[in-house]
């Protein structure tokens, strides 16, 4: 019982979390990044 307590309480600290990085713009910023790292891997950037 106290198990599957915790587990949602994770899981809606997680939505919460997710939520906010969206609302602020976070997904581009990380997108961004990623393709960056991406570029420079292969020695296009």
């Amino acid at each position: 019982m106290k198990v599957k307590m915790i587990r949602k309480g994770i899981l809606i600290i997680a939505m919460i979390l997710i939520l906010m990085g969206l609302k602020q713009n976070g997904f581009d910023d990380i997108k961004n990044k990623a393709a960056r790292i991406c570029y420079e891997c292969i020695g296009i950037g």
